[in-house]
Parts: structure tokens; sequence; C-alpha cells
């Protein structure tokens, strides 16, 4: 039996057991294993015409045999059960998806049954009791979640009205490389930081100054790594809702204090902004919070926008745009790191367009075909979300012939598609070129190829993740060679979490490479 699944689980509760002697934890465990079999008990799906998966223990199902790496588990079950299977979590169902075929069933064909979502307990609490884009139920309230998103946040114009702030950030970033050139950065680490100041500014770049912004990214990127870990770790929660209550492992409970620690800082924000609007200052520099406190005041009655969904928007926004972007960043730069050849094309292409005696523009990005097929190569071999945020059907139905109950838990594994060897040619080799016919993009309409998912509940923030990470790689590549320190040696392992994450920094050496040191204040 593997303990590598349960350990995380009971490390999160140490507390508990630490007070008790050992015929106390003997009895403990009686017990506790005697009511997880009263929950089992209850189970009334019958398996006559689920996916086919591998047999189920009493109480726990299928969680002995879990691997952390969930993306790579699954698709080995999927070679031997076939592209649709299944596995029993504690009480709950979870189904897995691995062919485009079946993804396009799901996401497309019977999206409006599949457009809920499987909610953790440690999701609920941060999205504000699932008040947020992310894990608000589908329905009317959703739908006015996501316009204000896609036409009002994240419009292409209102992307393009905070741009001087993007540019800002960035061209920090590169000041501080310049300034490190010849020693040892942790690339993952500073492009975290770099992609979170340009969240928060574009969140409240024209509420916040100086000093004070500095320390609010310092304590965001606490909490997020914080958050991130409370989401990707093992929850009896979760997999035994009746034990929810309870709340064993304390993850709720941390969870709750880790956003009141955001909220802390949102109701800072939102009455620093209130106040500039109030005294007519600051209307000349826009920003996505001076957007959603305009709509919440100009909402339709029926549909309003309250404080606690616009507070659960702009989680959405830190916590789904940091990780994702800053990873993808660092999976690239290792990527390319480790093929000369495309670090060598992208910087050719850099120097035919800007030149080295000019800095990369946004403005430049659109000139740029190679860089946009790394940038979809790194998504198809690294896709930020493997397995997609886990979709639940609202109601009873049939996929590939089987039945899928309703409040199952769907994984699609997309990272396994993407590596698909009937599909992609030389599937786990980094080849940006093959991408460079634009057969391919990320719209969500080819089921062979959707790193940021499908249907209704597609990615919300694709056009800012493209600008972000198309100004961040470019800048980084045209400014800088890079190079590992003496005696290290480069790998792109990755580490399974509710986003991708790789397994060991990125730590490189910068080298600038522009004509005149100028260009780098």
């Amino acid at each position: 039996m593997s303990l590598k699944f349960f350990k995380p689980l009971f490390d999160s509760f140490p507390w508990l057991l630490e007070q008790l002697n050992v015929e106390q934890k003997g009895v403990f465990f009686f017990c506790f294993l005697g009511f997880l079999a009263l929950l089992w008990c209850f189970i009334s799906n019958s398996n006559k015409r689920l996916p086919p998966g591998p047999r189920a223990l009493p109480l726990i199902g299928n969680l002995h045999s879990l691997d952390p790496e969930l993306h790579t588990y699954f698709a080995s079950l999927s070679q031997t059960y076939g592209p649709i299977c299944r596995l029993w979590l504690g009480k709950k169902l979870g189904i897995i998806i691995t062919s485009p075929a079946l993804a396009r069933e799901v996401l497309k064909d019977k999206d409006t049954i599949f457009a809920n979502r499987d909610v953790p307990a440690a999701g609920r609490e941060f999205s504000y009791g699932g008040n947020n884009l992310l894990w608000a139920p589908y329905g009317p309230k959703w739908r006015m979640l996501r316009k204000v998103c896609v036409c009002d946040m994240l419009s292409c114009s209102t992307l393009d009205s905070v741009y001087a702030l993007r540019q800002r950030e960035l061209r920090q970033s590169i000041s501080y490389f310049y300034n490190k050139a010849g020693s040892p950065v942790n690339v993952g680490e500073q492009m975290f930081l770099t992609i979170l100041n340009v969240i928060t500014s574009m969140l409240w770049g024209g509420t916040v100054k100086g000093e004070e912004r500095a320390s609010l990214g310092a304590e965001f990127r606490h909490v997020v790594t914080e958050m991130s870990a409370l989401c990707s770790i093992p929850n009896l929660s979760d997999y035994y809702p009746g034990l929810a209550w309870f709340d064993f492992q304390g993850v709720t409970k941390k969870m709750k204090v880790l956003v009141k620690r955001f909220d802390k800082i949102f109701d800072s924000m939102i009455d620093q902004r209130q106040k500039l609007d109030r005294n007519g200052v600051g209307q000349e520099s826009k920003d996505f919070l001076q957007v959603l406190l305009k709509l919440k005041d100009e909402s339709d009655a029926k549909m309003p926008l309250t404080m606690i969904e616009l507070k659960a928007l702009l989680m959405d926004m830190i916590i789904g745009g940091t990780d994702s972007t800053s990873n993808t960043i660092e999976f690239a730069m290792a990527e390319i790191m480790n093929k000369p050849d495309v670090l060598r094309k992208l910087q050719q292409e850099l120097e035919a367009v800007v030149g080295k005696d000019n800095i990369v523009d946004e403005s430049h990005v659109k000139q740029l075909p190679y860089l946009y097929a790394v940038m979809k190569e790194v998504l198809r071999i690294h896709p930020a979300a493997p397995v997609l945020v886990p979709h639940c059907p609202s109601e009873t139905c049939t996929v590939g012939g089987y039945t899928v109950p309703k409040g199952s838990c769907i994984f699609i594994n997309v990272w396994a598609i993407h590596r698909d060897p009937s599909i992609w040619k030389n599937p786990t080799e980094f080849r940006p070129k093959r991408f460079l016919d634009n057969k391919w993009d990320y719209s969500g309409n080819d089921f062979n190829y959707f790193p940021f998912g499908s249907g209704r509940r597609i990615c919300a923030g694709i056009a800012m993740v493209e600008r972000m990470f198309m100004y961040s790689l470019a800048s980084l590549v045209h400014s800088f060679d890079w190079k590992l320190p003496e005696g290290e040696t480069l790998e792109v392992t990755e580490k399974f979490g509710i986003i991708m994450k790789k397994k060991m920094p990125l730590v490189a050496i910068p080298t600038p490479r522009l004509s005149n040191p100028k260009l780098y204040e």
C-alpha cells in the first residue's frame, strides 16, 4: 500500500495525535475507520454501468493507491482501463477523461450539464463561499460575473488602458536582473514577484504608491503560496463530505485566517480608492478596482454586483494570475535554455524586430511568430492546470457509453492528451516549430489542444496571460543571455498541484546583451 498520498494528509493534523498515548491512538483510528465504514454503506451508485477502473477497497476506495503526481498517475490508469475510467476517492467518485473525443462530449456536447465545479473545502473558503468566477455554480449570477471579467476587466481595451502599469513593473524587474548580472538568480521566484506586482498594479495601480506597494507584494507572495499549498494537500473533508464539519486537518480554519489577511488588504484598497474618487483624484490613472466599484454602483438591482463578489473577483485575479503565469514563464525559460537552437532563434527574431539598441515593447509582440510558437509549445507540454479545474455534472448522464452519476468529480487530463503520440509527433520533445503553421490555437474548439479548457468554463484571462507571458519572456530573452551556475544541470521535472510547478527552481545567471546600459534603467 502506497503511503505517499497519505503522508501530507496525516502531517496536516499532528496536533491531534500528539495529545494521545499509544492506546488512545489505536482507539481513535478504530473509531475513525468505523465512522468511515458507516459512510461507505451509504454509497448508492451501482458499479454495473460505471466506467472501468481499479478495484476499490471498503472505506477508502482507491485512496491507498493514489500517487501525488496525479497527472501522470491518471495517465497510467488510462493506459490500462481506457480513455474513460473511474476511481473512488473515499466516498466521492472520480471520473478521468483522457481522449479528445470524450473531452468534446463533456465540455461541448454536454457543456451545460458539466458546467458546475466540484468545489473543495479550501476553494470554498478563499472564494468567499463560492462567490468567485472559478467556483460559482453555473447560472445567472455566474454569467454576470463572467461578463464583468470578460467585458469590463479583461477586455482588450481595458488591458490596453493599463499597459503603462505592466511596462513599469516589467522594466523594474529587468533592472533588477541587470543589477544581478553575473550572479545566480531564482528565475521563478523573481517572475512570481514580477507578475504579482503587475497584477496588483492593474488592480489598484492608481491607488497605491511607493513603499506601501512594495510591502504589499511581499505580503501577497506569502499568502498566495500558503493558499496554493492548502488547495493542493489531500483533505478528508473533500473525500468524505460528512466529515467536513469536523475539519480534522484544519484546512478550512487555516484558509479562513489567510482570507482574513486578504480581506483586510482589500478593505484598505477599496477605502483608499473610494476616497480618491470622492475627491476627484486619480481619475487619469484607471485601474480594475476603479472599474469594479463603478460597476457595483451602477449594477442592475435584479442582479447586483455585491461587495463580497467584488472581493472574490479581486481574489480570482491574484490567486489565478500569479502562480499560473509565472510558473509557465519559468518552464519556458528552462526549456529554451535546454535547447540552445530555440534560444538562438528567439534572439534572432527579437533582434530583427526590436534591435539590440532598443527595448521590447508590447507592440512588438504581434511581429514575433516564433515567440508565439514557443508559448503554445510550453502550454502544450506543461499546461498550467494539468487536469483542468474539476467539473461536476448537475445530473446523471452518459459519457462514452458509461454512466456518469450526478455529483461526480470529472478530471479532464489535458496533460495526457497533449502528450498523446497518436496526435503529436515526438510528444515529449520541446519543439516550438510544430506551431509555426498556425494550425493550432487555444480557443477551446480543438480538443487535441486546449490548455485553457473549453466551453462555458474556459479560462476568462487568456488575453491577459498571453500579453503578460509574451511581453515578459521577450524582455528576458532579448535583454540577457542565460546560463546555469558552474556544475549545475538543467531539468524540467514537474510537480503536480492545482497549478503545475517546476519541481526544482530554475536558478540561472543573466548576462546583459543590449548595446547601451541605459536601456536597463
